[in-house]
């Protein structure tokens, strides 16, 4: 008979590598796999020998391991850190003295945070339990039959798909996507909609097509880590503006006006880059007065903001929009459908104003070429129809009860949300060190966001970002107390 085993198997004495060698090939594993990222922290000798029930000498003989294999490095004082660009040296492991080393090549300038690290980490799934840090609906709650079905009406004529599609987007999807945008206040004709390859195609369209390198760029934090990733490596320099994550502290969600002024002031930056409804981590939306102080702001200094609404399906559709406020003349609306249909169909789109809307047709023709057009014909079919909508109605209902269940938990568990609880996501501060934390619950299969993958400049902080539709296990907030009250006996 056989027995389910645990997500992390424990060390066994008897097995043919040494307890030492199965230490750190599990550290090595997980380095692989980007989970921990560059520049990460190894929990300290006596916490990891605590964690793993082995020997603190059992933790060195590992460290210096990892060491030697050129995955991770000392640092007098602090600890053992993951390399920056990991991996064994050339010619092997390292020789015992003297070996001559070559100065390492030049390498472009890294991005401020592993974003890889946090889209494995979300959406790996790992032991068979659920992933509270998850960035997408769980499956389960997804609708196969609704898009087996539009793919079948879409696929019974596919004459078209024999040459390429048309360059602002399949004109269809435009036409419906027009629609949607006038249900939700935003007026835009189709002839200013370009479609994309998923939200984050949309911004980087635009970002290439109004920046060089070398701009300055607002951003929130905090904030989704790949954006900040994609505009590093684009050669922007990123300027931080704070976003409200208190309860009684910039209550509107918003801004630091004031800071943002000063940026603006200092930098003159071109683009602003924000989510102004349903926040990326911490669930939080503009109001309208906050709204029209950004959009003053923009209008004084010259400023084009980027409007993310990846999460518009699961938002309130009387929530205020800056596109709405603004009618695109100084804000460019992105938006798309993996976070409501399926990740894989990556369908996006930008809004802009006309003159705007040809520019970036023809960034899109030089990157892409074109977008698929069967994908782009189902959305369509899924908005005419009414379809998307229902089931968006569906995914809300049962997101508003997965929301209450995920809130009682973690305030049982003594956890306090320091933004109003809304969206797919909440923002929680557990009273530890959530890096660290995020590590020793990896160790037994659950995948968590960290709140300093969410900081242009990573920082230690004991703030997290849960997903409430996957973080509804009541086993899981045991363990995190559980572990948090150890830390604090350990501290």
């Amino acid at each position: 008979m056989t027995t389910t085993q645990p997500a992390d198997l424990p060390f066994a004495p008897a097995a043919s590598l040494t307890l030492v060698e199965q230490l750190a090939a599990r550290y090595t594993e997980r380095i692989a796999q980007r989970l921990l990222a560059p520049g990460a922290r190894l929990p300290s000798v006596r916490e990891c020998a605590r964690r793993h029930a082995v020997s603190p000498s059992t933790v060195v003989g590992a460290y210096d391991l990892l060491q030697a294999r050129g995955l991770v490095q000392a640092r007098p004082q602090r600890g053992f850190f993951v390399r920056e660009h990991p991996g064994p040296e050339p010619g092997g492991a390292r020789a015992a003295s003297g070996a001559h080393r070559t100065a390492p090549a030049a390498t472009p300038r890294p991005a401020p945070v592993d974003a890889t690290a946090l889209i494995r980490s979300m959406f790996q799934a790992q032991g068979g339990l659920p992933a509270p840090g998850m960035g997408t609906l769980p499956e389960a709650w997804l609708d196969a039959p609704l898009l087996q079905r539009a793919l079948r009406r879409v696929c019974a004529a596919p004459a078209a798909w024999l040459r390429y599609g048309e360059p602002a987007g399949d004109a269809r999807l435009r036409a419906a996507l027009a629609q949607r945008l006038a249900d939700i206040g935003i007026a835009a004709a189709p002839g200013q909609i370009v479609t994309t390859v998923g939200a984050t195609h949309a911004l980087d369209l635009v970002s290439r097509t109004l920046l060089q390198p070398g701009d300055a760029v607002l951003v929130d934090e905090p904030g989704w880590a790949v954006e900040y990733a994609r505009l590093t490596r684009a050669g922007m320099r990123l300027l931080p503006v704070p976003r409200g994550s208190t309860y009684g502290s910039q209550a509107d969600g918003g801004p630091d006006l004031v800071v943002m002024e000063a940026l603006l002031k200092a930098h003159r930056p071109r683009l602003y880059v924000t989510v102004s409804v349903l926040h990326n981590p911490t669930g939080a939306s503009l109001t309208p007065a906050a709204a029209h102080q950004v959009l003053r702001l923009a209008e004084a200094h010259d400023l084009t903001i980027v409007e993310d609404d990846s999460y518009a399906w699961l938002a309130p559709p009387h929530a205020p929009r800056l596109a709405q406020l603004d009618g695109l003349r100084r804000t460019v609306y992105v938006s798309g459908f993996s976070k409501i249909l399926v990740p894989q169909w990556r369908v996006g789109f930008v809004a802009a104003a006309p003159a705007l809307a040809e520019r970036l047709i023809d960034t899109k023709l030089v990157g892409t070429l074109s977008t698929p057009g069967p994908l782009e014909q189902a959305v369509a079919l899924c908005l005419e129809q009414g379809s998307l909508r229902r089931h968006a109605e569906r995914v809300l209902a049962q997101l508003d009860a997965a929301r209450a269940r995920t809130v009682r938990l973690a305030r049982d568990a003594g956890c306090r949300f320091v933004a109003p609880p809304a969206g797919l996501f909440g923002w929680v501060d557990v009273g530890t060190d959530t890096e660290a934390l995020a590590q020793a619950l990896l160790d037994e299969g659950w995948l968590t966001a960290p709140g300093t993958l969410f900081h242009a400049t990573p920082r230690p902080t004991t703030l997290m970002r849960v997903n409430f539709a996957t973080a509804q296990d009541a086993r899981f907030w045991r363990r995190l107390r559980q572990l948090v009250e150890g830390t604090r006996r350990h501290s």
